[in-house]
């Protein structure tokens, strides 16, 4: 994945629409995150806590979950949701050896694992892990466009704070 907004304006199919969307929001989010370096990645520079690789690190993990886990039903290394990480936004916390370029190439991993997920499933299939949420392809991936947008949105913001840089 490039950090190149390339947005077809002019899908052929429903799919084609909801995995432009979703591309979008996540190379929005990348462009926010990709040239920063680690000590800046780590501030939280406005009223909340979050940092721009905090929310890296978010979107990472709720990529995996969501597509991997509950559409595709696969094991998640951390045990979730059987295992709750405490606190429960741990997922937001940064480390000492937490670092822009390593969430990056993790991110861009979880990012084609989930295409994969994507490219193999219907858009009516049920999540195979309905005992977590009853759901299908289409409302994971509408459900993603939105929390992407949404952290895309607070790092835009975090990011104008940091340095000044404005636009997705």
């Amino acid at each position: 994945m490039a950090s190149e907004m390339t947005v077809d304006m002019t899908p052929a199919s429903e799919r084609a629409a909801l995995e432009n969307l979703l591309e979008a929001q996540r190379v929005g989010l990348i462009r926010k995150v990709e040239d920063v370096d680690d000590a800046a990645a780590r501030e939280a520079p406005t009223a909340s806590s979050l940092s721009l690789l905090g929310l890296l690190k978010h979107a990472t993990t709720w990529e995996h979950r969501w597509f991997e886990v509950v559409v595709a039903g696969r094991l998640s290394p951390e045990g979730w949701p059987e295992v709750v990480p405490e606190p429960r936004d741990a997922d937001l916390a940064v480390h000492d050896d937490d670092t822009v370029s390593g969430w990056l190439a993790r991110y861009r991993d979880q990012i084609a694992a989930s295409d994969g997920v994507i490219a193999a499933t219907d858009l009516d299939a049920r999540g195979a892990r309905a005992d977590i949420v009853e759901c299908n392809l289409r409302y994971v991936m509408l459900h993603m466009i939105q929390e992407t947008a949404r952290h895309a949105g607070h790092a835009d913001i975090i990011r104008e704070t940091l340095d000044g840089s404005r636009g997705i």
